[in-house]
């Protein structure tokens, strides 16, 4: 089996002759094979042994044993204690989960201290067998039928390509002694029901399940391959350099929703979001929808999807007095006259006249509210603000950035756009108060 491990390593190019690799030690037949085989190949090994103190007395027994076994091999040793039930329930998360992310972590700082080319773990293909049938009775996307990887960033699995029945046969004929873990007998774990009872009823219907199920995995790795080639090129096609995805050009991808969950699924949205997105496209503008693992919002926009950090509004109100200038937020001047027969309203969006008797000041400068309403100019009906953005098709940022000038409670102008038909200068008016915008 040595030569066949070598070959594997050289072609996934997992290590290099004079490489230093962590090696994860638990005392078991497969990481006590795999050291074996590292060691007998040469490269630079270092043991590190996980005790998560799950099994009593067994762990301390295993720590001892895994301990012996670097001693006899003449390599480096270490070990890590963790509370490994204590650390799932602040995280809320699975005991198998906490000690996942407990012993990657810890393998990846013993890398880091030690300048190890590589983390070495002992999975094989039953492993990877066992992981696609997990994926599949989950209810996974391609991905999650692909198996497990020779390398992963800087984790690499040798054995993956052996079987368990190989490892434990090479153990054997080497009269190499290994630790048997008694919760692998038991079949209360996922992973251990389809290994112990689903696999073997495949193999009775299929003596070579296992390596039918390699196979296909590998041939799903090689369709992901392609299939992620297709995402990225859409991803190009459909998303700007402002987080905007085009819905027309989505609606005339290939698969639109399964395009739109892999573009919206590194912004940490889930199928179940990215499904309801779908239907929202031929629906009105508005709706939003959040990640439930990040910090980031999808806005249905008219014409975009728009993907956006989640940013609670804190509405400032500013204060404007007659004869004022403001430069924050935006640049306002505010002028009071005397009206003559010479004066001449300023027609641009840049600039509104009101009958200052009308007013109350000082006047306030604040963002929408939901239910915000006004008078358009030239109008006698009351429009909701909402609707008035969705006539002038104003997408969720323009929204956000819009600013109202108020009297009392009343919006009089929305700022750079339309005034309040209530506020306008008319036959009794005596003093006229123009506000300039200075757009920036």
């Amino acid at each position: 089996m040595l030569n066949e491990i070598y070959t594997y390593i050289k072609k996934h190019g997992l290590l290099q002759p004079d490489d230093t690799v962590i090696v994860g030690l638990s005392g078991g037949a497969d990481s006590v094979a795999l050291l074996h085989l590292l060691v007998q190949l040469n490269y630079s090994c270092i043991a590190a042994h996980c005790n998560f103190h799950l099994r009593g007395d067994e762990s301390l027994q295993d720590e001892v044993f895994a301990q012996q076994k670097a001693a006899f091999l003449q390599i480096p040793f270490y070990k890590k204690d963790f509370d490994t039930i204590g650390y799932a329930n602040r995280k809320q998360i699975s005991v198998e989960m906490a000690a996942r992310e407990l012993r990657y972590g810890w393998f990846e700082e013993l890398r880091i201290i030690h300048h190890a080319q590589a983390i070495a773990v002992a999975h094989h293909q039953d492993d990877s067998v066992e992981t696609v049938l997990i994926n599949l009775i989950r209810g996974t996307g391609i991905r999650g039928l692909t198996g497990i990887y020779p390398k992963r960033d800087l984790i690499i699995r040798p054995l993956l390509e052996t079987t368990r029945l190989e490892i434990l046969d090479w153990l054997h004929q080497k009269n190499i002694t290994y630790r048997t873990d008694s919760t692998n007998l038991s079949d209360e774990y996922t992973r251990n029901f389809i290994r112990l009872r689903i696999l073997p009823m495949m193999e009775s219907l299929n003596p070579s399940v296992s390596k039918a199920i390699t196979r296909t995995a590998g041939y799903l790795s090689d369709i992901e391959t392609i299939y992620m080639d297709y995402i990225e090129k859409e991803r190009q096609r459909l998303m700007d350099d402002r987080q905007r995805i085009s819905i027309l050009g989505l609606i005339q991808s290939i698969a639109p929703q399964t395009v739109l969950y892999e573009l919206i699924k590194p912004f940490g949205f889930t199928r179940f979001v990215a499904e309801s997105v779908f239907n929202s496209l031929s629906g009105e503008p508005g709706k939003v929808f959040y990640s439930p693992t990040s910090n980031y919002q999808i806005v249905k926009d008219r014409d975009f999807l728009l993907i956006t950090t989640k940013q609670p509004r804190k509405e400032t109100v500013y204060s404007i007095y007659a004869d004022d200038l403001i430069e924050v937020p935006i640049r306002l001047r505010m002028q009071k006259t005397e009206k003559t027969p010479e004066f001449q309203i300023d027609k641009s969006k840049s600039a509104v006249s009101f009958d200052f008797d009308k007013l109350i000041f000082p006047l306030t400068l604040r963002t929408w509210r939901r239910g915000d309403w006004f008078v358009p100019f030239g109008m006698k009906g009351r429009k909701k603000l909402s609707d008035y953005f969705n006539d002038h098709k104003f997408d969720r940022n323009k929204k956000d950035q819009t600013w109202l000038l108020c009297s009392g409670s009343d919006i009089i102008w929305i700022v750079g756009e339309r005034s309040d038909d209530r506020y306008k200068i008319d036959k009794s008016t005596k003093f006229i108060v123009t506000v300039h915008f200075f757009a920036s």
